[in-house]
């Protein structure tokens, strides 16, 4: 079953306090969408960032890119500890998805985030090239 952050059944699921237990902090996911090698920012692209749980996914932000290609500050619950630790920072996966219809653009990247730590999710659309126009200007 598919959850919304927000849904109070899921103060009554065990799997999910299971989790917040486990992250009792959090870091910060910001996504940047950028077309023609970054040059030109991506607005309106749909990012989903979800997190299996249990039998459960738990949707934590569904929105949107802004006119730059931004969507900013999504906080995620993060296990303690310190990022700079050499060995092994305790981190969480989490799921984006992004989808920008169109250009037909539908991808999901694993993203894994420490306590305290900042991320940034680059993505690059590349657009549909016209063969039909290529072959007409010969390119």
């Amino acid at each position: 079953m598919t959850y919304n952050i927000s849904d109070e059944k899921l103060n009554n699921n065990q799997a999910f306090q299971d989790f917040l237990k486990d992250n009792p902090s959090t870091g910060t996911l910001k996504v940047r969408v950028s077309s023609i090698n970054k040059a030109l920012p991506v607005e309106d692209v749909n990012i989903t960032v979800s997190k299996i749980i249990g039998d459960d996914t738990v949707v934590f932000f569904d929105g949107k890119t802004d006119e730059s290609g931004m969507v900013m500050n999504i906080k995620l619950p993060t296990p303690m500890g310190n990022p700079n630790d050499e060995i092994a920072p305790s981190f969480t996966t989490y799921q984006l998805h992004a989808v920008y219809e169109p250009e037909k653009f539908d991808k999901m990247y694993d993203i894994s985030l420490c306590c305290g730590v900042s991320v940034i999710q680059n993505i690059n659309i590349t657009p549909e090239v016209d063969i039909e126009m290529r072959n007409f200007y010969g390119n």
